[in-house]
């Protein structure tokens, strides 16, 4: 592994073990808990995205940060995507601005995504999220590995589950943390 992926990989990992997730895994008090540790309101914002759209969406206002996540998808799915913002959010991750992408995204989201948010602000606030690569690198490994500590303890949940499919989860679970670290969760009283 090359100096700068490990790098990355330590980074991720530093900011994975400061982040307590809810058990179970409850988006709405995940993104609660989180807002109160970081002292700023964030408000999940469930929105139907237009074809070609993009999957999440992480806007920061003076007031609030505002994660705004399809209804269209899978709750695996939106849960990756809610991660992936927060990743954002946990990396400090400002965005640059506004390329093609940025111009594209804001027409499809203007009216269609945020119809209560002036243009004005949606354009203003878009300019500032077009990510590098290594940033949405940085914010898909933390989501990754946030991820990975909620499937680890929803698959030791007490179930009526035979002991041989326990045993395969744990052994799954195993191969996972060797692969990306193990590390100890935080967990919720």
């Amino acid at each position: 592994m090359d100096r700068q992926r490990k790098q990355l990989w330590r980074r991720c990992r530093r900011l994975a073990d400061t982040v307590t997730l809810p058990e179970p895994f409850d988006a709405e008090a995940f993104v609660a808990l989180l807002a109160r540790q970081r002292g700023r309101p964030i408000e999940l914002m469930p929105v139907s995205v237009p074809s070609g759209g993009p999957c999440g969406l992480l806007m920061s206002t003076e007031r609030a940060d505002y994660i705004l996540c399809p209804t269209d998808t899978t709750a695996l799915h939106q849960r990756h995507i809610l991660l992936h913002e927060v990743g954002h959010l946990l990396c400090g991750h400002t965005g640059s601005g506004a390329g093609a992408d940025g111009a594209a995204l804001d027409a499809a989201v203007t009216g269609t995504l945020m119809p209560n948010l002036s243009p004005e602000l949606v354009r203003r606030v878009l300019g500032r999220t077009t990510y590098t690569e290594v940033q949405e690198r940085e914010a898909e490994l933390l989501a990754t590995l946030l991820a990975q500590r909620v499937a680890r303890t929803e698959g030791f949940r007490d179930t009526p589950a035979s002991d041989e499919r326990d045993g395969e989860i744990a052994g799954g679970m195993a191969r996972i943390d060797t692969f990306l670290g193990k590390n100890p969760r935080k967990r919720t009283p």
